[in-house]
């Protein structure tokens, strides 16, 4: 498929003559959409857990893994059927139950648009602050966000192949500049943190790490894959998503943890604006490299969200082109981050507790979309095309009650520092443990997950007709 051709295919199947590629390309897309400067920050939230340099390491890299070792399941689903995730849920949910996972997948892929071109906004606009004081800090902004505005939009409407390709220059970029910066900050990490959590902190840490990263892109997983031929190795699709995704933040996870133990003063201003704390003890001839990093990781990530949101859309049943669904996106990630940016002052955080509360609900999608799979891949079948088009049934019950059942219980079991929606929240926790390590670690994302996947695999294996 050229990258200069707006792609045609929307949620159908792709068909195999137009499927090509190596498992190994993966990497390239899942790279660039985490290797955001905030990796530094995650490391630096990781030792707030009471661990020291080693614990927080360990913790974190296994959280990594194992999170982005789901998206790298879910992907093996695209290669397989040609289809994008949201779709792929019709078999588990049925075609009209799954409109309430797609739904949350929708608003999810649009916050996090919102949310990453704000920051790439803010982000440069400070920076610009250093390079010309006499520009106005509205005006910068203002200049910053119509920018990465375009960018992610026009790279989303031109589809697969151009992000294939977009991405993979990104990340050849963000590479370079990345050795670079860590040579530059180097003088300022140290291994003098001490682990003041017990072992409960350790689990609590890898549960935080799994938050952090992959559990954020699961409802994202086979969009990308499912340009691969369909007789692409399983084990090749997910450890090339994997690594794509976990490899490059866990260089900066490192990054983030060696900071906090050698400049705790500059990891705890890095902690609440990793762009701005960093920016401010470099030398002003890397701060131009540096906003071109910054904001390139931000907006690697949106060009991923508003892909993967226009499928939701069609997948929600809205007839339209997948192009059209992408700018029908990017005008509400406009108007969204505008609101951001110049109207209020404190929806941010607001918003993005909110998208905690959407990351329990994917978390539950994400555990019953791989048991469904992985007893079809058990059963020798494959997706039936007609089922994920046309549905029958509309509603698939032990899909849905899982679903629903597991999201409960994982809201009962997070917090929020925002009051708002903390009155919604952590229902199923006491005070004294919602102020524990575990509170913190908000573990009711991963107890969704391992819920759903459970019951849904007992409910399908008792409704499921027997064998004469």
């Amino acid at each position: 498929m050229d990258t200069m051709t707006v792609e045609q295919n929307g949620i159908n199947a792709v068909p195999e003559a137009e499927r090509r590629g190596r498992p190994s390309d993966l990497f390239w897309p899942w790279a660039a959409s985490n290797l955001s400067l905030f990796g530094v920050a995650f490391g630096v939230y990781v030792v707030g857990l009471g661990l020291g340099v080693i614990p927080a390491v360990i913790t974190g890299v296994i959280g990594y893994a194992l999170s982005f070792l789901l998206v790298g399941l879910v992907a093996v689903g695209g290669a397989r059927s040609g289809v994008p995730t949201m779709t792929l849920g019709r078999a588990p949910f049925g075609y009209q139950g799954n409109k309430l996972p797609t739904v949350f997948s929708y608003i999810s892929n649009v916050g996090w648009e919102i949310v990453l071109v704000t920051l790439a906004a803010q982000s440069g606009a400070a920076i610009l602050g250093r390079l010309a004081p006499g520009v106005p800090g509205t005006t910068a902004t203002a200049i910053c966000f119509a920018v990465a505005a375009v960018v992610v939009i026009a790279v989303g409407v031109y589809g697969h192949a151009m992000i294939m390709v977009v991405q993979r220059y990104l990340t050849y970029a963000f590479i370079v500049l990345t050795v670079v910066y860590m040579i530059l900050m180097a003088p300022r990490l140290g291994v003098s943190l001490e682990t003041t959590a017990g072992p409960g902190g350790w689990v609590g840490g890898i549960i935080f790490a799994m938050t952090l990263l992959g559990l954020g892109w699961v409802n994202c997983g086979a969009d990308y894959s499912r340009y691969l031929p369909s007789n692409s190795r399983p084990r090749s699709v997910a450890l090339w998503t994997t690594l794509g995704g976990a490899l490059p933040p866990m260089v900066l996870l490192v990054f983030g943890v060696l900071l906090a133990g050698g400049d705790p003063q500059l990891a705890g201003a890095a902690g609440g604006d990793p762009v701005g704390a960093l920016a401010g003890a470099l030398p002003t001839w890397f701060l131009l490299p540096y906003l071109l990093t910054a904001i390139g990781g931000f907006l690697a990530g949106a060009i991923m969200d508003i892909y993967s949101s226009g499928l939701s859309m069609l997948a929600l049943g809205v007839p339209i082109r997948r192009h059209y669904a992408v700018l029908i996106d990017g005008l509400l990630m406009v108007l969204g981050g505008y609101y951001l940016l110049f109207v209020s002052s404190s929806f941010l955080a607001t918003f993005q507790a909110f998208l905690a509360i959407v990351g329990v609900v994917m978390a539950a999608w994400a555990a019953i979309f791989l048991v469904d799979m992985w007893r079809l891949r058990a059963g020798g079948r494959a997706y039936d095309e007609r089922l994920l088009r046309a549905g029958a049934p509309a509603v698939n019950w032990p899909g849905v009650v899982s679903l629903v059942v597991a999201s409960a219980v994982g809201l009962g079991l997070i917090t929020s520092a925002d009051q708002n929606i903390a009155a919604v929240v952590g229902f199923l926790m006491s005070e004294e443990l919602k102020k524990s390590t575990f509170g913190a670690a908000n573990i009711g994302v991963v107890i969704a997950l391992v819920l759903a996947g459970a019951l849904y695999f007992l409910i399908t294996t008792v409704t499921r007709p027997r064998r004469p």
